[in-house]
Order: C-alpha cells, then sequence, then structure tokens
C-alpha cells in the first residue's frame, strides 16, 4: 500500500472512531508497566461526563472496571465501578434496638469544704439564718452521682456610693442614697438571699471615706437587714488591710465575708483580725490557677481553716472574657475533686463584672433596651459561671438574680433516671 493510500485509511479509521459512542478493543495485548490515556474535551465548557474504563489483565482476576470522570480540565479516576444496586423498597425499622446504659463511674477522691455565712442568736451573731455553700464531691450538677449537699448563693449588692446603670437605679429609685435602705429594699421588695456591701468610697482615689465612718455604714446595715452579709473593700491593697482590720471588731460575731485579699496585700496581717473574730474570706486569684493556688495556700498559712476560705477565680463578663473565667472555674473545680488540697474551697463570682462590658452597659438602641439587656447579660454571665462549678454569686439587678436562682432551682429538679425518659422525643420532654 502507498503512503497515499495508508494515510487514507489512517483518516477514515479516525473518523470512525470519532463517530463512535463505544470503543471495545479485542483480542489486543499492551504490555505496558504503566497505561496513560490522553483526553482531548471538547472546545465548549460543560459539566463533568463518566464513562467506564474496562481491562482484562492476561493473569489473575477477571475484568475490572473503574469509572471515570471527563471534564474540560482533563480526566479523574474515581475507582472501582461499584455494581448495580437493585432496586428494592424502603426497608421497614422493626424495633430499635436496646442498649443496656450505666452511668459512668466517678473517680473523684477530693470533696469541697463547707463555707458557712453569717451567725444566728445561739451561734452569737443576729443574723435570721445561715447560709451554707460548697461540700460538693462530683462536678456541678452529676446528678446521678449526688444530690448537692447545699444550693448556690446570690446576693444583691449595695454600695456606699450611688454609681450604678439606670436600670439598676430605676429598680431602687432614691434608695440607693442610703445604704441601709437600699440593703433593706434589696432583702423585702426583692427577696435578697445576702447583701453584698462594697465600700468603694474608701478608695483614696475616690473619696477616701474615713474607716469611722465606713464602720459606720456597716452598723447600720446590719441593723437594717438580717440576712448575712459580705462585706466589700475598694481594692486599695493597703486601705483595705486596715479597713478590714477595723470592721472585723465592728461585726464581731456575725461571721460575715470579707471580700477579698489578693497577693498583693499582707495577707498574714489580713487573715489575722478575720480569723480571730470569727469571720470568712474570699480569695481574689485573676483567671490564673497557680494565682489561686498561691492565694489559697497563703491564707491557709496564715491560720485560715478551709471551712472560711471562699475562691473568687475573677469574672470577666460576656463579650470580654468568660470564656477564660469559664475554664479556669472548671479546671480548679476538677482539680479540687482530683485531689488537690489547697483549691477545695467554694467558688464565688462577681457576675455583676457583666455590667462593664459595652454590650450590657452600651445605649445604642440598635442593641434594644438596657433595661432587659443589662440583667441578661448579667444573667447568662452567672449562669455561665454556675456550670463551671461556682457555688456564690455577687449580682446588682434583681431580676439577674432571680433568674439565675429560677435556673439553677430547675436543674437541681432533673431527677428522672435515664431509664424513664421518653429519649426518642427528647425536644419536646418536659424534664
Amino acid at each position: 500500500m502507498n503512503k497515499q493510500n495508508k494515510n487514507r485509511h489512517a483518516k477514515d479509521l479516525l473518523d470512525l472512531l470519532s463517530d463512535a459512542e463505544e470503543l471495545e478493543l479485542t483480542d489486543v495485548i499492551i504490555d505496558a508497566d504503566e497505561l496513560v490515556i490522553n483526553y482531548i474535551p471538547p472546545q465548549a465548557p460543560q459539566m463533568p461526563g463518566y464513562f467506564k474504563l474496562s481491562l482484562e489483565p492476561l493473569t489473575g482476576a477477571g475484568k475490572i472496571e473503574f469509572l471515570v470522570e471527563a471534564s474540560p480540565f482533563g480526566l479523574r479516576l474515581l475507582g472501582p465501578a461499584a455494581p448495580p444496586t437493585p432496586s428494592v423498597g424502603k426497608p421497614k425499622i422493626i424495633e430499635l434496638i436496646e442498649v443496656p446504659f450505666e452511668y459512668p463511674k466517678l473517680r473523684f477522691t477530693g470533696k469541697i469544704s463547707e463555707v458557712t455565712i453569717g451567725a444566728t442568736k445561739s451561734e452569737g451573731g443576729t443574723r435570721s439564718y445561715t447560709v451554707k455553700i460548697g461540700g460538693s464531691t462530683t462536678p456541678p450538677y452529676f446528678l446521678f452521682a449526688e444530690t448537692p449537699p447545699n444550693p448556690i448563693a446570690a446576693t444583691l449588692d449595695v454600695f456606699d456610693m450611688p454609681q450604678v446603670p439606670k436600670p439598676v437605679r430605676e429598680m431602687y429609685e432614691d434608695a440607693v442614697q442610703i445604704p441601709s435602705e437600699w440593703a433593706r429594699v434589696a432583702v423585702e421588695k426583692y427577696g435578697a438571699q445576702l447583701i453584698s456591701f462594697h465600700l468603694i468610697s474608701t478608695d483614696p482615689g475616690i473619696k477616701d471615706t474615713p474607716i469611722s465612718e465606713a464602720a459606720k455604714n456597716v452598723e447600720e446595715v446590719l441593723q437594717a437587714v438580717k440576712v448575712p452579709l459580705i462585706i466589700g473593700g475598694s481594692g486599695n491593697p493597703i486601705k483595705d488591710v486596715e479597713l478590714f482590720t477595723k470592721l472585723s471588731e465592728v461585726a464581731a460575731g456575725e461571721r460575715v465575708v470579707f471580700n477579698s485579699v489578693t497577693l498583693d496585700m499582707e495577707i498574714e496581717k489580713t487573715v489575722k483580725p478575720i480569723n480571730q473574730f470569727g469571720h470568712d474570706l474570699i480569695a481574689l486569684a485573676f483567671i490564673d490557677i497557680n494565682q489561686a493556688k498561691d492565694l489559697c495556700r497563703k491564707s491557709m498559712e496564715a491560720g485560715l481553716s478551709k471551712d472560711r476560705l471562699i475562691l473568687d477565680p475573677t469574672t470577666g463578663a460576656l463579650g470580654y472574657g468568660i470564656e477564660y473565667s469559664f475554664s479556669i472555674m472548671e479546671r480548679i473545680r476538677l482539680a479540687a475533686l482530683m485531689g488537690e488540697e489547697v483549691l477545695q474551697v467554694p467558688m464565688c463570682s462577681a457576675s455583676s463584672n457583666a455590667w462593664a462590658a459595652r454590650e450590657a452597659s452600651s445605649k445604642s438602641p440598635q442593641l434594644g433596651p438596657r433595661s432587659i439587656r443589662g440583667p441578661l447579660w448579667e444573667a447568662v454571665t452567672a449562669i455561665i459561671a454556675m456550670l463551671a462549678g461556682t457555688d456564690l454569686f455577687m449580682m446588682l439587678h434583681p431580676k439577674a438574680m432571680q433568674t439565675l436562682k429560677s435556673f439553677a432551682e430547675a436543674l437541681r429538679k432533673i431527677r428522672k433516671p435515664i431509664t424513664e425518659l421518653p429519649y426518642e422525643e427528647w425536644i419536646s420532654t418536659p424534664f
């Protein structure tokens, strides 16, 4: 065959192949270590197409079929082609497989100490009742393992200066001008279980109120209400030591909680009068578990027993730090239950810090009314701390405090055994 005829026959063969929808080569042996298939895509873009490539090796298994994706970008081997799935009806579920459930076995060896706040007449004080916090041996709300020995406790804040957000001022009106009247309204109108009285004006950088005047305010609050009391200083490490020394004597027998001691204070000098007159103390660490250990250890070495110490790991509110607070609180509680003795004390949260977040206090109308937004921000901050193991809450807005306590009480009532719960209808199940 001359060259011209060969070219004509080759062109005819290519023309035939270009019109073929299926190509089958028989009795063709390809002896190669690697097989390369070149694919020339169509000029116009189109969705990927698929074709099946069948190979039958000379030895071994029978025919092997591959599914190949062809697109303008080339070929992609998707793997061996699956055999066709027989068309069958939808299988009918006859019953759910029953699997036995067992509650996890906990291996915690530690116990959180119980701290009593307040003293009744029979105990040397004048309070109508006492409040106990702590005592747990499990993480929070592990109700399958234990019934918490004591519910959470929440205070309402009172200040010796009426510097509070407008939504809070509206709840108390003119009572914010007189601390003792403020405390009375918090107890009688809003059901405060405890009062946390903050002497912020004693700070030398604010008003530098004399300690004698602060002592008079404390005496008036103690007379106005008969609930247990927390007394807070200004945060000045020098003035607070002097303040707590005097007030420990003024409130002798009442077993108040002093808030707070920090690492930059003279810890031994701070603890001595508090211990001498039978009060409790809050140790304030700043979102640092090692600092919390150090502070608790030094307070105990200064003579304070575990049943008189409460740890405040610091609460950064929603929007600027709650995730840090939660993780530190959770680590502290788990470490205590696993045997870290210096951390085996109740935790408290100044949840009123939530009002420092822009989202809580901003006057921006786009964020909604502050009368709802602020208390909600504070309540959610407290609830998050509660789920991390916090026992005591210092709160500012009455509705935030009431929301927290309602939520905590609802959690304590989830007592049904899991075998009695219709878990397949969990969305609508009333617990």
